[in-house]
């Protein structure tokens, strides 16, 4: 993986990259965007020079911290799609979904700081999830458990509507139950 596009990081810069971005995720969601970043660093076990390194800014760190928790729900699909069938991978990534979207939730008020300061952690997305979920339903299609006529952004949007629903602890279990009724109607019945 590279951070500047131009070659990739020695592991143990990897790795240090990789545990400031889950600490960021961490302390945005649930300090907010007041955080420091010495309170993010210290959490990470590196040094303030190591976040600069890598994050020259706030912003920087925000956003590459949104964008990581982005690719982890996209990439899922891939990962889910390897080791299940189809409609079972589908019903897994919609839990990972639902994870998201409560982090992300816990992130707002640091993400509106971002977009108030000119940058756009959004700008890919939803094409991102959109093709995630294609993919899983394609999959499902192709082995016949998923219907083969739905609209990934009708999922996607159904997935989103539960996910907003289910923003307090207590309301986990009825977004479960929720989803489990959304599988039930893109099963494929002969």
């Amino acid at each position: 993986m590279t951070t500047s596009g131009t070659r990739p990081l020695r592991a143990d810069a990897q790795r240090n990259r990789d545990r400031l971005l889950e600490e960021a995720v961490r302390a945005l969601s649930h300090d907010g965007p007041d955080v420091t970043l010495d309170a993010i660093a210290k959490a990470a076990e590196v040094g303030i020079g190591t976040l600069y390194r890598h994050f020259p800014t706030r912003e920087a760190l925000i956003e590459a911290a949104y964008r990581n928790e982005l690719d982890r729900l996209c990439d899922a699909a891939a990962e889910l799609l390897a080791t299940m069938a189809p409609d079972v991978a589908t019903r897994a990534w919609m839990d990972r979904f639902v994870a998201y979207i409560t982090t992300k939730r816990g992130m707002a008020d640091a993400l509106r700081a971002l977009v108030a300061s000119g940058g756009n952690p959004f700008a890919h997305s939803r094409e991102r999830m959109r093709a995630a979920i294609c993919s899983l339903l394609t999959a499902g299609a192709a082995d016949g458990s998923l219907r083969p006529d739905v609209d990934p952004s009708d999922v996607l949007a159904s997935i989103t509507g539960v996910s907003l629903a289910a923003g307090e602890p207590a309301q986990r279990e009825q977004a479960g139950r929720m989803l489990d009724l959304l599988m039930d109607g893109l099963r494929f019945r002969a």
